[in-house]
Parts: structure tokens; C-alpha cells; sequence
């Protein structure tokens, strides 16, 4: 027997059926009867944020720290606008998220409404602006036609990216006669098919020498770390990563015999050296963007260099494509083992950290290097790490191991600065979700990327969220500040701030919220330990200086060729 539903309650309870359990979100007007339905579904949690840009960090933070599908919800014009540049980080990173955008009733389409976006009669056209930010954009204008577009949208983000539906407020509140099937299947996963990695197995099986392995964001999104692993094992392979996969092995000095740390701009010298010495270098699950490879052309153009994954890297290699980057792994792993088993492997030597080495920094506040091993210290196991753009987000991934057990999320797709208070909270609240342990979460972000951003510490208080804000505050958008200190002669500034102070700043914001400025490492410590072990968020604001250059390899690169000195250090 057919029933019949609300579209807005249809869309609330397939996603329900799928296993979503949180919609991030501003509410409005035309998005207002999709939260309805969401507010009385007892399985699904309607988070109210600040701004759309962090609701869909929120619903992206939410994917990366494996809860499943995020969703984002926003109303028409401005809202939907404020969603561009967070969709256009999940689909330059391959993040799964399902974008709902409430749009004007279609009676009113080209008639001169409020927020009219339906592109007729010389409106702004929102599915050609969202079209360009996801992988499929669909504008639904039949109540029956939800049955059908609603799937393919979940289908095209489950490919790695954002899908957008345009819902216009009368479709969404009209209702559509639905097939009562009992068991539904559309609680089921989608299968993928799974990538024959034959070609790149039969080159790894007559593989003479070593072998290195550049893990990359699939095998962070699609939870493939004990798959690899496992063919790591069978390799005996070195294993780099790239920064937003820094979670999928282990740091050297910290555990971990094989692992050689991060690739790229950002990452450590020794991986170019360890490619170059290698027989064979097998990328998984990476397109190697420039941020990832830079630094590793040249050894990557001398190696015989294979690839698998859903997306072929930006160098010339031979790749097999996988949408089951798990299954493939798995596939690969079996056809080396056993007889299959490649005989021409040799172990590589011990493996040792390099680090770069910026020019010492004498101005006021904690240098970037000794914070990050001060966080090495205080962090526990299983502690989520979400990091931000600029110097304070270079340090982070130089310097800072992730905790055995943690995720850690960087956006380096757009670069947007402040994700990672949106994202944070959406790893937080999806942590339950993936099955994972309870722990902490833990932001790294500067005070450039808090000012415009960082309200979403309110949404942490409101929901009471084990999130602790680690602000490092050097009263400027600092790396700009070191690019006019190096490419415009230190001439002028316009990327200094006034000074502010956060931590108590905040803590006058939000009556009960522990929130702190620290000056010295000492402090610091005293403050982390403080704010790691209470029930709510946290925030730890340190006082930094916006001349100290990060651990970024242009900018060393410059200062070595002008002052002829060596960057990289052995640890």
C-alpha cells in the first residue's frame, strides 16, 4: 500500500534510513519545513550554526571523521550563497556531503520574490552557481521527482564530493505517495565496484629494491587504514602521507618504524630522499595536488611511480581506478601474499625525521615549534585534531603527531580560513556515529581564521561539545605578514591587527566557558591540562608573534637562497 508524505518528512526519514543522524544548519523561511520534520524525527539532531559556510564545515568535518554522509541545510539567497566556498572545499578535498537548499515557492519563480534564485526572467541562478561547487546539482520541481533525485544525490556524493538539491518551499511541503516495501532497502549501502589492481600488482610483485607508499585522502575517507597497513606490512614499505591524510600511519620518533611523515610544502625533507630511493612508489588514494607533491617531482619523474584510487594523481604514472579503495586493498594485498609473494623487496634502512628548520623567532609569546611538542605531551589517545590555514596551521602538520587512535582534518582543497571551528564541531558530534570511542577534539586555529569563523564556539557551548579551541594569537593574518616581510622588502603592512585577547575575551562571552590567554610554554601546559579533562568545550588562547616564520618550504627556500643556509634538520 502506498503511503503519503510530507517531502520535507520523506527526505528526513531516507536519510534517517541511511544512517544520518545530525543535519547542520541556519535556519529559514524556505529551508524552515525541513527542520520541522527533522525536530520530530527522534533519530536525527538539527544543529543550528552561526553561519552556512561552518554548517558545511560541520557536515564535512562530519564525513572526515567517519560518521557517514554529512548533510547541510540552508535557506534561499544569502544562505545558500554563504554555502560556496565550504562546498568548494569538500569537492576540491572529495568529501562526501548532501547539500538541502530551500529556494522560493515555484509560483513565484521569475516574478521578482524575495530571493528569488531560480535563474528565470534575470534572476541570480542557483543551480549554475552550485553546479559549479558539487558533483551534481539537481532543482526539484515535482513532489514526485524527490523519489528518484534524493538517491542520485546521495549516490553522487558517496563518488567524493558535495550533491546539492534546490527544494522550493511548495514542493517541500506538498506531499508524494511512497511504495510501502516493508524492509526498505534504502537503509543498505550503495556498491561500488571495486578497481582490478592487477597491472600495479604485477609491477610491485617483480619490484627490485624498496618500496614507498604515499597515502592520501581516500584512505582517511574511506576508513582503509588497516587495509593498508596490512599491504604496507607485505611490502615492508616506508609510508608518507599526505597532510590530510596524516592520520593513516604512524610519526616517526613516536611508534612507528616505517613512517616517514608528511609530503609537500609543509612536510618533511626526508620523503623526496626515501622516493628517490625507492624501486617502486605505490600513491594510494591521492591526486597528489601541488600543496602534497611539491618538492617531490623530480623524484617522483626518476621512480617508477603507480597509483590506485578514484582519481588519477597529477603526474604521469600507471593508475588503476577504484571506487572501493577497502575491497582494492584487500584485492592487492591477497596477490602478493602466498605465492604471489614479491621476492625482489629489500627492507629499508632506519628510517630518521627531518624536519625544517625556520630562522630563529626573538619576538614576544610561544614559538610555533615548542607548543606543538608541548600539545605532543598533553594530548591523550584517541584525540581528534582539526587544523586551520596559515602559520599556525603549517606548524600543526609539521610538527605535531596525531595521537594514536585520533583523526585529523586539515582543509587544503580551498584553504578557506576558519573550517576548523565548524569542522570541529561537526567531528565531534559524528563521533559517536562512526563507533568510535568517546574522546576529544581538539582545534588548531589562528586568530585570523577565529575572527572570521570562530563564533562557532558559541555552537560548542550550546551543545555542550568536548571540543577544546587551541587559538594561537598573533594580532595578524601572520602569513601574509611573512610574505610581505620576504616579497615586498618588508615595505608596509596591511595584515597586522590590533591586539586583542581572546581567551578572556571569550570567557567574558560565554558566563561559565573555562577560556584562557596564556604567554609562556609553562602556562600553556598548566592551561592544557586544564582543558582537555572538563565535560564542555574549552578555549586556550596563545600569545604567538607574527614575525616568526613557519615551517613552510617557499618561504625557507627564499631565506636559504638569499642567506645561503640549510633548512632541513635531522632530529
Amino acid at each position: 500500500m502506498p503511503r503519503t508524505h510530507r517531502v520535507a518528512d520523506y527526505i528526513v526519514d531516507y536519510l534517517a534510513a541511511r544512517g544520518v543522524d545530525h543535519i547542520f544548519g541556519v535556519d529559514g523561511a524556505n529551508i524552515e519545513d525541513l527542520y520541522d520534520a527533522a525536530y520530530f524525527h527522534s533519530s536525527i539532531t538539527a544543529v543550528l550554526a552561526k553561519h552556512e559556510f561552518s554548517a558545511a564545515a560541520m557536515a564535512d568535518g562530519y564525513s572526515r571523521g567517519g560518521a557517514g554522509l554529512g548533510v547541510v541545510a540552508a535557506t534561499s539567497g544569502g544562505g545558500a550563497l554563504n554555502l560556496v566556498a565550504g562546498l568548494g572545499e569538500s569537492l576540491a578535498s572529495r568529501v562526501p556531503v548532501l547539500a538541502l537548499v530551500g529556494q522560493t515557492a515555484t509560483t513565484m519563480d521569475g516574478r521578482g520574490s524575495f530571493q528569488d534564485t531560480s535563474g528565470r526572467n534575470g534572476s541570480l541562478n542557483a543551480e549554475a552557481v552550485l553546479s559549479a561547487v558539487s558533483l551534481s546539482c539537481q532543482r526539484v520541481l515535482a513532489p514526485a521527482d524527490i523519489v528518484s533525485a534524493l538517491p542520485r544525490a546521495v549516490a553522487a556524493a558517496g563518488a567524493g564530493g558535495p550533491a546539492v538539491l534546490l527544494l522550493p518551499k511548495d514542493i517541500q511541503q506538498r506531499s508524494v505517495k511512497i511504495e510501502d516495501r516493508g524492509n526498505d532497502v534504502r537503509g543498505t549501502r550503495d556498491l561500488r565496484p571495486i578497481g582490478n589492481p592487477h597491472p600495479i600488482g604485477q609491477i610491485l610483485r617483480h619490484a627490485r629494491g624498496s618500496v614507498t607508499i604515499i597515502a592520501g585522502e581516500q584512505v582517511a575517507r574511506d576508513n582503509a587504514r588497516v587495509e593498508l597497513e596490512r599491504l604496507r606490512a607485505v611490502l615492508r614499505a616506508r609510508v608518507a602521507t599526505v597532510p590530510e591524510a596524516k592520520d593513516v600511519a604512524g610519526t616517526p620518533g613516536f611508534g612507528s618504524a616505517s613512517a616517514l611523515g608528511v609530503t609537500g610544502v609543509m612536510g618533511h625533507p626526508g620523503v623526496a630522499a626515501a622516493v628517490a630511493d625507492s624501486a617502486v612508489c605505490l600513491v594510494v588514494g591521492s591526486r597528489l595536488p601541488l600543496t602534497a607533491r611539491a618538492g617531490l617531482e623530480e623524484a617522483l619523474a626518476a621512480v617508477r611511480t603507480i597509483s590506485i584510487g578514484s582519481a588519477p594523481p597529477h603526474i604521469a604514472c600507471t593508475h588503476v581506478h577504484t571506487d572501493d579503495l577497502r575491497g582494492s586493498l584487500r584485492r592487492l594485498t591477497a596477490a602478493l601474499s602466498g605465492s604471489g609473494r614479491p621476492t625482489g623487496l629489500r627492507v629499508p634502512d632506519l628510517v630518521r625525521r627531518h624536519e625544517l628548520r625556520p630562522p630563529p623567532c626573538t619576538g614576544a609569546g610561544v614559538r610555533y615549534r615548542d607548543a606543538m611538542a608541548t600539545l605532543n605531551d598533553a594530548l591523550p589517545d584517541g584525540t581528534d585534531i582539526v587544523v586551520d590555514a596559515g602559520n599556525t596551521g603549517a606548524a600543526a602538520i609539521h610538527y605535531l603527531a596525531v595521537p594514536r587512535g585520533g583523526r585529523f582534518a586539515v582543509a587544503l582543497g580551498m584553504g578557506g580560513m576558519g573550517y576548523s571551528f565548524g569542522a570541529g564541531i561537526g567531528m565531534a558530534l559524528g563521533r559517536t556515529s562512526s563507533g568510535r570511542p568517546t574522546g576529544r577534539t581538539v582545534v588548531i586555529a589562528g586568530d585570523g581564521a577565529f575572527f572570521m569563523h570562530g563564533m562557532e564556539v558559541h555552537t560548542a557551548v550550546q551543545y555542550r561539545l568536548p571540543v577544546t579551541f587551541v587559538l594561537f594569537n598573533n594580532n595578524a593574518h601572520a602569513m601574509c605578514v611573512t610574505r610581505e616581510q620576504l616579497y615586498y622588502d618588508n615595505l608596509h603592512s596591511y595584515n597586522r591587527f590590533h591586539r586583542s585577547r581572546l581567551g578572556s575575551g571569550l570567557a567574558q562571552m560565554f558566563p561559565g566557558l573555562t577560556s584562557v590567554d596564556v604567554t609562556d610554554v609553562d602556562r600553556l601546559a598548566a592551561a592544557l591540562r586544564a582543558a582537555l579533562h572538563i565535560e564542555g568545550p574549552a578555549v586556550v588562547s596563545v600569545e604567538c608573534a607574527a614575525d616568526e616564520i613557519p615551517p613552510f618550504a617557499p618561504f625557507l627556500t627564499k631565506i636559504a637562497k638569499e642567506n645561503r643556509t640549510n633548512v632541513v634538520a635531522s632530529a
